[in-house]
């Protein structure tokens, strides 16, 4: 028996009819266009071939994607003005995968490491089971899906997408993220913020070199820098409040080519994170004046290149109750877990600071299995997250629809408090 009549039915009810029945009939398909992308990844904005694998396949759904500047591309779906936005980003990492899966990266030093062709390929399984839904039934909204560039390089390909107009009469985004920490079948989700604020921090340094016999003839370089790395991110503790975790982390350092010289030149780079908007924007501003405070009694040079990122990802209360309601109605009662918030950063943070919106953790974690971690060489995702993810983003657009109408509607209605 079709799926469609139930699927129309409750369309006409006003009521999501359940995804997974409409799913299964094309999820190996998705798992087959999910290993292609995993086998060919590209970095932030040089995904051309993945932006061509997107369009390819919506274009295949009878859909009409638009391309943005160089990557990347977003579809309109359904009728009528647009009641939702819904984002993947597409790019992969600098990383060599280590996976041994059939399908491991053919690109030398890129990978998928964290999961961006899952989230892709959700959303282009989103696009196919809405699509068919507004040819049974029509969709009384429109859902935009936007695939964005360059999540990975700061400070963020939303960004791009947002100068291009694409969030033009969207009133609400959603979005999701893997998480290898959750396991497949649920979701994690959090009201308030989600991610946290990350810039990237890089120190150039200079003064005389000499022999370290006589450093109180040079500028101690290496001294300097060892105390830049260990009592800014201690002044910056004292300086805002600790319940904003504002942290300072070192990645990289290097000084010198032989242990009885000063070197001339040093150079030092980490990330600044932070759990809270507002410190993050104070915290700006003053981690450029400690690193010149702690380097001053030293008399070296100091070049400070303070990139910002992204600030956090503030998930709404009514957008994490739509995910939340379409995840335990697709997936059942136990599907929604409470996550903690992430000293990771995200770029879909940008969109929220234009419109409310949220974004869900996907658990990519077999029952039982392995815990792997984002961004490492060996990360490899239950595939059946795939399935999963469909079904939460699309029950959670047409909820969002459904929602979309009831506002307007509100707001349309006249005025009667004087009569």
């Amino acid at each position: 028996m079709s799926d469609a009549p139930s699927a129309t039915a409750s369309l006409e009810a006003g009521l999501p009819p359940a995804i997974g029945p409409l799913l299964k009939r094309f999820l190996p398909d998705l798992v087959s266009f999910r290993r292609d992308l995993h086998r060919h990844p590209e970095l932030s904005y040089q995904e051309f071939r993945t932006t061509d694998r997107i369009v390819s396949a919506l274009e295949n759904m009878g859909l009409s994607p638009k391309r943005l500047t160089d990557t990347g591309c977003y579809v309109d779906i359904g009728h009528g003005p647009i009641a939702v936005g819904l984002r993947a980003d597409i790019d992969a990492l600098p990383i060599q995968e280590d996976t041994g899966l059939d399908y491991s990266s053919v690109n030398d030093g890129v990978a998928h490491a964290c999961g961006h062709d899952i989230h892709t390929t959700v959303m282009v399984g989103v696009a196919k089971v809405l699509a068919d839904l507004h040819r049974t039934a029509h969709i009384a909204g429109t859902v935009r899906i936007v695939f964005q560039p360059a999540e990975e390089q700061l400070p963020g390909g939303a960004l791009t997408v947002l100068r291009q107009g694409v969030l033009e009469g969207v009133p609400r985004m959603f979005a999701l993220h893997c998480e290898p920490k959750v396991d497949v079948g649920q979701v994690g989700t959090r009201i308030g913020a989600i991610t946290s604020a990350s810039d990237t921090v890089r120190i150039e340094l200079a003064g005389r070199g000499g022999h370290t016999s006589r450093p109180h003839l040079t500028e101690d370089l290496v001294y300097a820098m060892a105390q830049i790395a260990v009592n800014v991110p201690a002044v910056l503790s004292r300086r805002i409040d600790v319940r904003s975790g504002v942290a300072v982390v070192w990645g990289q350092m290097h000084a010198g080519v032989a242990p009885n010289a000063i070197p001339a030149t040093g150079y030092m780079s980490g990330t600044m994170r932070c759990l809270d908007a507002d410190a993050w924007h104070r915290s700006g501003r003053l981690l450029d004046e400690v690193v010149e405070q702690v380097a001053a009694p030293y008399n070296v040079d100091v070049t400070l290149e303070h990139i910002r990122g992204v600030p956090p990802v503030v998930n709404g209360e009514v957008e994490t109750t739509l995910i939340e309601n379409a995840a335990r109605a697709e997936l059942g009662e136990d599907a929604v877990v409470l996550v903690h918030q992430s000293m990771g950063g995200e770029d879909f943070a940008w969109f929220l600071q234009e419109v409310p919106g949220a974004m869900m953790r996907l658990g990519t974690r077999t029952r039982g299995g392995h815990t792997y971690d984002l961004h490492q060489s060996d990360y490899i995702a239950d595939e059946a997250a795939i399935g999963c993810g469909v079904q939460v983003m699309a029950s959670t657009a047409l909820r969002a629809i459904r929602l979309h109408a009831r506002e307007t509607s509100a707001t349309d209605a006249p005025d009667v408090s004087a009569n």
